[in-house]
């Protein structure tokens, strides 16, 4: 047994292997898909995600069997935490689920990769450059593509903002119909309070040349996170006016907003 071996064997549990394994990914001769997946990396990935889902965020993942279980799909959801937590665990969830589970492509902000070390990181587990180009590949490619339409705009909200969703881009909705995409709505409740914000210094945001830099206390809290899918939605490919584009994304960006209340609504506290 080799040393690359020996240490998966070590470190990650005989049954989350065997389930990642289940899921096949077409990779190249040394390990790695054309945007930088690798099957090993996910698998040491996935063990310490198993910890922070199971034990510190104790998520609760509702429907996640509405997800289809093959062809393109684009899971949508409400963005928010200051870190990339959401699409963690949504990842997670699907990649986890008993029968036919699924591993998403998370598209990330373009400041991620310019993070030393983050973006490869992130490029090994699965996540991808949150570009149209990019995302029109993974769905040509069948994948499961995780899209915040809010993007920055969520994830940097500040607290008193919490569970508000901000603008959403018509892109996702363009390529939906364009590659004849199911969507799938998903409303994250949890990670709002995770890293809870009460001001954005936008000088030194603009000096270091990233998008937010939050006033919040350096700590990650163990919020108990919901994660609510909902069914499906189809948009055929006909030629409408944008505005009516932007009818399609109102018509998401409601489901979500239904799926954010169904989760407040079943919790208890935020711990």
């Amino acid at each position: 047994m080799g040393l690359a071996s020996y240490l998966k064997s070590r470190l990650v549990p005989a049954e989350l292997e065997a389930q990642l394994n289940r899921i096949r990914k077409p990779i190249g001769s040394l390990g790695y898909d054309p945007w930088g997946f690798n099957n090993d990396a996910v698998k040491y990935g996935f063990t310490l995600t198993r910890q922070i889902y199971e034990k510190y965020f104790r998520v609760e993942a509702s429907g996640v069997e509405k997800v289809p279980a093959e062809g393109p799909v684009l899971l949508i959801a409400n963005h928010s935490g200051q870190l990339p937590l959401d699409g963690l665990l949504i990842g997670y969830a699907l990649a986890s689920r008993p029968d036919q589970p699924r591993i998403p492509r998370a598209m990330i902000e373009r400041f991620f990769p310019t993070v030393p070390w983050l973006g490869n990181l992130l490029n090994d587990v699965g996540a991808v450059l949150g570009d149209p180009i990019n995302c029109a590949k993974m769905l040509e490619n069948d994948e499961a593509v995780i899209v915040f339409p809010e993007g920055v705009r969520g994830s940097g909200k500040l607290y008193r903002d919490r569970y508000q969703l901000k603008r959403f881009g018509n892109g996702f909705m363009h390529l939906a119909m364009k590659y004849n995409t199911p969507i799938v709505p998903v409303g994250v409740v949890g990670c709002e309070e995770t890293i809870p914000a009460i001001a954005n210094i936008k000088p030194l945001a603009k000096a270091l040349g990233v998008p937010y830099v939050p006033v919040a206390l350096p700590v990650i809290f163990p919020v108990k996170v919901r994660l609510n899918f909902g069914e499906p939605m189809y948009f055929d490919n006909s030629e409408i006016p944008e505005e009516q584009v932007t009818e399609r994304v109102e018509a998401v960006k409601t489901e979500i907003r239904k799926l954010i209340d169904k989760g407040l609504s079943e919790r208890e506290g935020l711990f």
